[in-house]
């Protein structure tokens, strides 16, 4: 059979299965599930928390971050669902800028809520300057800041990819414009938005069994919740974003003229990378969870709104 028969065979099916049968329901449920979650600690946060930490001020903004990427979910997932090719370019621009901005943003938040707890047991009065409130506030700007000047090549690829597509075909980031120029700045965003923070994520994690493992000999108290908290949220996020970045990476090498690719390879490569993208915005729904087992202030707080409503309850009744 001829290479372009084949090549046609590989391109015709695969990716349009993905993208209405798993794409679609998986960003379905991610967003059923997670804005629930996320817009209920949001509302917990504003309306119950009475004294907010440097703890708190990290995990709001995760979860607020959370939220709004979530909402994006909903237009994407009818877009697969219904095969549509064709999407405004405003809402292309925003939609993965929402996105990208998400995906870096979470996992430097939930590095400094490590760096925090792990201050907080060496310094149980609050005495260093980081677990200030003013220094949350500050360090939370320019997460912001410096998350936004690393996307900010992206929405300049976006933008040039939609011009030579008369501002209709939205790509996804591995399949956007010249590849040399995409290959480049990815490595340098996955080094610098994901390798260096989950690093920093690791050693402060580490830092702190190490801390708590100590207390446990001395005091003879265990332990073992605080380390399965640090320890789980290192490996969801090297679970949930290893495989999108090496897979990215992996797509856009694969498209380098030089490499001279067959289209059937680039299709199945592209599957691999279809595959990992839900896996990738899955820590949105789950975030949550750590919100309830990071801090006892906030279980606290939502277990006397819980009393003060059923009191309420009552005394009606």
């Amino acid at each position: 059979m001829p290479n372009s028969t084949m090549d046609s065979n590989c391109s015709s099916f695969l990716t349009p299965i993905l993208e209405n049968y798993y794409l679609s329901p998986m960003y379905g449920l991610e967003f059923t599930f997670g804005f629930i979650g996320n817009l209920f600690v949001v509302l917990s946060y504003i309306f119950c928390l009475p004294t907010w930490r440097s703890t708190n001020v990290y995990l709001f903004n995760l979860s607020l971050s959370d939220l709004v990427f979530l909402c994006t979910l909903p237009e994407l997932s009818y877009n697969y669902a219904h095969n549509k090719t064709e999407f405004s370019s405003a809402l292309c621009v925003i939609n993965r800028y929402i996105l990208h901005v998400n995906l870096y943003s979470s996992i430097l938040f939930m590095m400094w809520v490590s760096v925090d707890r792990y201050l907080l047991l060496c310094h149980p009065q609050r005495g260093h300057i980081l677990l200030s409130l003013k220094a949350a506030l500050c360090i939370t700007a320019l997460n912001w800041i410096w998350v936004n000047v690393q996307i900010a090549p992206l929405i300049i690829f976006i933008i040039t990819d939609l011009e030579q597509n008369n501002w209709k075909v939205c790509h996804d980031f591995a399949s956007l414009g010249v590849p040399e120029n995409n290959l480049i700045y990815t490595i340098m965003l996955t080094i610098s938005g994901f390798v260096l923070p989950l690093l920093a994520l690791f050693l402060s994690s580490q830092r702190m069994v190490t801390v708590l493992r100590k207390r446990q000999e001395v005091l003879g108290t265990s332990f073992k919740r605080p380390v399965k908290i640090v320890r789980t949220a290192t490996l969801m996020f090297l679970l949930f974003y290893t495989p999108i970045h090496v897979m990215r990476i992996v797509r856009i090498t694969s498209r380098l003229p030089e490499l001279n690719v067959s289209q059937c390879v680039k299709d199945y490569i592209n599957v691999g990378y279809i595959v990992t993208r839900p896996i990738a915005f899955a820590h949105s729904a789950i975030n949550p969870v750590f919100y309830f087992l990071m801090t006892d202030s906030f279980k606290e707080a939502l277990q006397d709104k819980w009393r003060q409503l059923k009191r309420t309850l009552m005394t009606r009744h």
